[in-house]
């Protein structure tokens, strides 16, 4: 084997092996992601048809709003981008105020071999007792039913009047961007290979994943304090979060 091809192979398997970082395991069969090793050409944003129907009875954001996560001792600041991604936005800031995120860990933290990502949201991990091999597999309880609330994977396409719901871009033939990507600082639900099994838990883009688009749901960014996500480490705690702007825009399931 070639020199060159030696180093594709190893980039090709440490992109799988990051990228399997980002779902939940536990209720959901948990496989590989699928993904390019080199980014595509940037195409030009046409208009996209998409027929897919706005879910119900799941909170939505109708707008931006304005979230501050305090790490380590420092401020996180978050926008949540409601107008573009209103049902996972919803559901995100819905879980903020209910308070659910305070005191949860950071379980999975992913620098090597390249910048990929930090992950938490698990609300199994606010119990300090909680095994830590076993975080990642938890989800929000609503007290309302007393079973897990999930949330459809949605993802807009540039070009298009409404998210796609329930589909990645590639099982539902879209070749154009979403509006929303996976730049450093992208804010986007952890899920299962299951498309609808997102809940509560999230993770932070520590560098550009445009591997990413079109496979998870990007709904927000990091506007100040990614040096403070730089430095997150495995098991560093979200020590509040709370949200300072646009609870207005929140309308209740």
């Amino acid at each position: 084997m070639s020199k060159t091809m030696r180093n594709l192979l190893k980039r090709w398997v440490a992109i799988v092996i990051v990228t399997s970082a980002l779902f939940v395991s536990g209720c959901f069969p948990q496989t590989s992601a699928s993904s390019s090793a080199s980014p595509t050409p940037a195409e030009q944003a046409t208009p996209v048809t998409v027929a897919s129907a706005e879910p119900a009875n799941l909170p939505k954001l109708n707008g931006k709003a304005t979230v501050e996560m305090v790490v380590r001792g420092e401020t996180i600041t978050m926008e949540i981008d409601g107008t573009n991604a209103p049902v996972t936005a919803g559901n995100f800031v819905d879980l903020v105020q209910r308070g659910v995120y305070d005191g949860l860990v950071f379980h999975r933290v992913v620098r090597e071999p390249q910048p990929f990502v930090v992950q938490g949201g698990d609300p199994q991990s606010k119990d300090m007792n909680f095994p830590a091999e076993r975080l990642g597999t938890g989800s929000f309880i609503d007290p309302a039913t007393s079973r897990p609330r999930y949330v459809p994977l949605e993802i807009k396409p540039q070009g298009a009047d409404k998210p796609l719901y329930h589909q990645t871009f590639e099982a539902a033939g879209i070749s154009t961007k979403p509006k929303l990507q996976h730049t450093r600082g992208a804010v986007a639900m952890a899920r299962s290979s299951l498309p609808d099994s997102a809940s509560s838990q999230f993770y932070i883009a520590l560098t550009d994943l445009s591997f990413l688009d079109g496979n998870y749901a990007v709904f927000g960014y990091v506007t100040q304090g990614m040096e403070t996500v730089d430095k997150i480490q495995q098991g560093d705690r979200i020590e509040s979060i709370r949200l300072v702007k646009g609870g207005e825009s929140l309308k209740k399931a």
